[in-house]
């Protein structure tokens, strides 16, 4: 039999997600953030699955949107990193893709381009995330330039909120996008997950929701993804495939971190780093076995780590283990092993069998 390792994706939650995240985004468009193989939850088949009722979808990758066009999907696609290099420009307008435009370079290279049909483009303003995009005071000499093309057709201004999801939030910089932005009568992309979530006045035209849609808090710090009333995609699941007793001073696992001070009864799960779980992820990071909740033991191994079985004797070999999903928070295993939500998807191995439910 294959190793009992699996991940498995609910749709119908994915579309439960991105239903809640289109109520709050009220007359803006919501544009889906399926960038990193869908956050780790598999880009076609999550595109498929919205694609009924999701009014566009964000992107990084040329190559995945040109997956997406192939697969029948004609929503519109924004490149949150725009293009790289002129080659890319005719693959752009062929494929009606829109990209986001944050550099001199860019802005050349669009320059020089002899372009069939005319692309739709996002300005990106620099507020105060930076990383990409024009700061304030650069964004009228650039938006003049784009202007002056006439391989541009469309404008969007848009801008990454850097704090949404904790006490500063946005205000300030909306307030500097505002001051850029006011009398130019552009359409605006604003809101991540957090800040659609948190702050109604940061929307603009179009948000961009993302790991709302795959069932994390974007701000577990401050509430819960059941709270938010998000349900959790993916699932991670395996099995005890051994059990040890320790006596009191013995160890487990590599490095001995995990020493007994009573005997305690150790579950090996099949499960370790190279299928994704996080290996810095110390003692105490939950789990649940048989449906009940315990904690992991000493340090994860490659293919394998340890829980704590002492309290249920009725858990053995072939016992089910979530290691996040439903029922086991994938932000409560984040928070434990000192990381995000994002990380546990994204990191999920290709070793892992993955199945797709409600599709």
């Amino acid at each position: 039999m294959p190793r009992p390792i699996r991940a498995s994706i609910d749709l119908d939650a994915l579309r439960h997600n991105y239903r809640l995240a289109r109520r709050h985004a009220g007359a803006a468009a919501a544009y889906a953030v399926i960038k990193a193989n869908a956050y780790g939850h598999g880009l076609l088949p999550v595109a498929r699955a919205l694609a009924p009722e999701a009014d566009g979808f964000a992107l990084l990758d040329l190559a995945d949107a040109a997956q997406l066009r192939a697969a029948g999907i004609d929503a519109p696609i924004v490149l949150l990193e725009g293009f790289f290099e002129p080659a890319d420009l005719p693959q752009l307008t062929a494929l009606g893709v829109s990209p986001a435009i944050h550099s001199k370079a860019q802005l050349a290279m669009l320059e020089r381009a002899a372009l069939d049909r005319p692309l739709d483009v996002l300005l990106k303003i620099n507020t105060g995330m930076n990383r990409l995009g024009f700061t304030p005071e650069r964004v009228p000499a650039a938006l003049q330039r784009l202007q002056a093309l006439a391989c541009v057709r469309r404008i969007t201004l848009m801008t990454h909120f850097a704090r949404a999801d904790d006490e500063v939030g946005v205000a300030a910089q909306l307030a500097s996008f505002h001051r850029v932005a006011e009398g130019l009568g552009l359409p605006a992309s604003l809101a991540n997950s957090a800040a659609l979530l948190r702050y109604p006045d940061a929307r603009g035209q179009i948000v961009r929701p993302g790991i709302m849609l795959y069932g994390s808090s974007p701000m577990p710090a401050l509430h819960s993804a059941e709270a938010l009333g998000l349900r959790p995609v993916m699932t991670l699941a395996s099995e005890i495939i051994a059990v040890q007793e320790l006596r009191p001073g013995e160890q487990v696992g590599y490095g001995g971190t995990f020493e007994a001070r009573l005997p305690t009864r150790v579950g090996v799960v099949a499960c370790g780093y190279a299928d994704g779980y996080p290996r810095h992820a110390p003692t105490g990071t939950p789990i649940l076995v048989g449906g009940r909740r315990t904690r992991t033991l000493g340090r994860v191994s490659m293919d394998m780590l340890a829980c704590d079985l002492t309290h249920l004797p009725e858990a053995g070999i072939g016992a089910p283990v979530t290691l996040w999903g439903a029922g086991m928070p994938a932000d409560e295993v984040a928070e434990a092993a000192g990381t995000i939500s994002y990380e546990l998807f994204c990191a999920l191995a290709p070793r892992v069998p993955v199945g797709y439910l409600g599709a």
